[in-house]
C-alpha cells in the first residue's frame, strides 16, 4: 500500500473532484477561520458527489466537541481533524462519536509525548505556524511516537514531497497551499504532480498498516 495522500483546503466541488480523480486518498475542508474556510452547507453538497472510498475530513480548531461531532454528521464527513488546543478528553469524546479522528500537533510539541492519551486514529505533524505553507525542519518529526499513523504536513510541494517521504517515512502526507494556483483554488498540474511524486517515493522499508487506512467504510 502506498503513502496516504490528503489534499486539504477544498473550497469548491471542482477541486475536490480533481483531487480524487488524480488519486488522492482524502480531501479536507476547513471550518476554522482561514482564506480556505467553507460552510457546512457547501461541504454537504460536495461530499455527496465524492466516491465513498475517499476519506472526507473536516478541519476544526478550538471548537466545542459537540459542535464538531454535529458538523461531521450533518455534512456527511467521515473524519474530524483537530488542529487547535483540544484536550485528550475532547479527542476521546469525539473518537467515540466520529468514525475517524486525526489530531494535529506542531513539530516539536511536548504534547507528542502523551499522544496516546488522545485516542486518535492518526496524528498529523505540521509546521509551528499551521496553514502558512512554510517548510519546517523535518528532523523535528523524529519526536513523534513510532508505530503510529503519522501524517506529515507543513510546506509540502510537488517538488519536495518525495524527499520528505524518504527522510521522515510517514504513513501519509497532507498538502494545501503547496498545490494551489491561488488561495482556495487548486492547480491541476500541481495536484497531479504531488500525488504522483508522493506515491512514487514510498521508501523500500516503508511498512504500511494492513488493509484500508481506516475502517470508515464500515461506518455510516
Amino acid at each position: 500500500m502506498s503513502v496516504f495522500v490528503k489534499i486539504c483546503g477544498m473550497t469548491n466541488e471542482d477541486d475536490a473532484l480533481l483531487a480524487v480523480g488524480m488519486g488522492a486518498d482524502a480531501v479536507g475542508f476547513v471550518f476554522a477561520p482561514s482564506p480556505r474556510q467553507i460552510t457546512p452547507g457547501k461541504v454537504a453538497d460536495i461530499v455527496k458527489r465524492l466516491p465513498y472510498e475517499v476519506l472526507t475530513v473536516g478541519v476544526f480548531r478550538d471548537q466545542a466537541p459537540d459542535l464538531v461531532a454535529r458538523t461531521v454528521h450533518e455534512t456527511g464527513l467521515r473524519a474530524a481533524q483537530l488542529h487547535g488546543h483540544e484536550t485528550p478528553a475532547d479527542a476521546q469524546w469525539l473518537a467515540s462519536r466520529v468514525p475517524v479522528v486525526i489530531c494535529a500537533f506542531p513539530a516539536g510539541d511536548p504534547a507528542l509525548e502523551h499522544v496516546d492519551d488522545f485516542g486518535a486514529d492518526a496524528i498529523l505533524i505540521d509546521s509551528p505556524t499551521p496553514g502558512s505553507g512554510e517548510v519546517f525542519d523535518w528532523s523535528l518529526a523524529e519526536g513523534a511516537p513510532v508505530n503510529r499513523r503519522l501524517i506529515l504536513a507543513g510546506g509540502l510541494t510537488p517538488e519536495n514531497v518525495a524527499e520528505a517521504v524518504r527522510l521522515v517515512e510517514p504513513w501519509g502526507v497532507d498538502v494545501s497551499t503547496g498545490v494551489e494556483a491561488a488561495p482556495g483554488r487548486k492547480d491541476p498540474i500541481k495536484v497531479q504532480s504531488f500525488v504522483r511524486n508522493a506515491k512514487a517515493a514510498e521508501p523500500p522499508q516503508y511498512e504500511s498498516v494492513e488493509g484500508l487506512p481506516f475502517n470508515w467504510q464500515e461506518d455510516g
